[in-house]
């Protein structure tokens, strides 16, 4: 056969095993150092360079998870928590709750993410945050032969058009403890023009189930086996959904959970939605949050740019308090400006829309 037909042949062999997307039994992700220069949105750091992940376990997929789910709820009385450290679930949120001090867990943390082949691009143990950079989930792409055969060289050919990053967060609890929060946002390349010549990245939805799975694998990392871990994220009580209420004409999100709960739940709830917690104030019940809006010369204006409804935003970044006050066991979350003052109706709406829906 000539050398003609041979790169024929091979061309439409990659172009058919293109079309079909297998599960495999492992998350392998890859910093997206080799993708095109998009456009990016001014409130997210830049794709970082090339670095390959392979992170052990079982595939992070709605199916086999669903799996894990009914298995483990075949046992009525399914434990919480083992030895000192417990899981709360709230809705499609769930976090650690250890017994340890937050000092005492940051350096095994930190190692968790490192072990597991991620790149650190925040890691500020005085706010208790670290952040990996933006990576690409290989696990999604065709695993059929001709990639398994010669993925090595044209590996550069696939892509799955979508970026992830985690960001783990770690909090002093009121019993001397720690809670530990994991949270995704990720991104997907789209068309920017109805020619189909150009594409900018968007936000996408976070993912409660790869939030599951990386803290499964982080118990895993502290002394749980991998048995018991699985029984641990996929038991839980699921607290009431939260709702859209009004207080003195502003409007604000109604939980029926006390103040503990509540202020873990907005916090994971503002890091999955964008916002960028700048400070807080448990005492007080106050986060102090920011947003970018992105650039209005862009072609499709972000995530923020369509929360607020402008066409063509402010590139300042916006700043506000989340105030979250308890009565019991109710709490109600209200949006005010930075200096304090009740935030305009308008973006007070918004935002609590939101939060609601991502608290549910």
């Amino acid at each position: 056969m000539n050398p003609i037909s041979r790169l024929a042949i091979l061309g439409l062999t990659l172009t058919l095993g293109a079309c079909s997307v297998l599960e495999t039994d492992k998350v392998d992700y890859k910093s997206a150092g080799k993708a095109p220069t998009l456009e990016v949105p001014p409130d997210l750091t830049q794709l970082s360079r090339e670095t390959r992940y392979a992170v052990p376990g079982t595939a992070v997929t709605a199916s086999s998870f669903q799996i894990g789910q009914l298995a483990t709820q075949s046992t009525p009385t399914a434990a919480t928590s083992l030895g000192d450290v417990r899981i709360e679930r709230a809705g499609n949120q769930r976090w650690l709750v250890i017994s340890r001090p937050a000092d005492k867990l940051w350096d095994p943390v930190k190692d968790f993410w490192i072990e597991s082949g991620f790149l650190l691009v925040m890691d500020q143990a005085n706010l208790g945050i670290m952040e990996t950079d933006w990576a690409e989930n290989r696990a999604k792409i065709p695993q059929d032969i001709i990639r398994s055969t010669i993925g090595k060289v044209f590996d550069s050919l696939y892509s799955t058009g979508e970026r992830d990053k985690f960001r783990t967060r770690l909090e002093r609890n009121a019993s001397g403890g720690t809670d530990i929060f994991i949270s995704h946002r990720g991104m997907v390349e789209v068309y920017s023009s109805t020619s189909k010549d150009q594409t900018v990245w968007q936000p996408r939805a976070a993912d409660p189930e790869l939030e599951a799975e990386f803290l499964r694998r982080l118990m895993v990392k502290l002394g749980i086996s991998e048995e018991q871990s699985k029984a641990l994220v996929a038991a839980g009580p699921v607290s009431q959904v939260a709702r859209i209420d009004s207080v003195n004409g502003q409007p604000v999100v109604r939980l029926d959970d006390e103040f503990d709960r509540a202020w873990r739940r907005v916090g994971l709830s503002l890091d999955r939605t964008n916002f960028t917690v700048e400070d807080r104030d448990r005492s007080k019940g106050i986060y102090f949050v920011r947003y970018v809006a992105p650039n209005a010369e862009k072609a499709e204006p972000g995530f923020f740019g369509k929360l607020f409804g402008s066409s063509k935003p402010d590139s300042a970044p916006q700043k506000f308090r989340i105030s979250v006050l308890s009565q019991g066991k109710n709490s109600t979350v209200s949006v005010q400006n930075a200096d304090g003052s009740a935030a305009a109706t308008a973006d007070a709406q918004r935002i609590v829309k939101v939060l609601a829906d991502d608290l549910k």
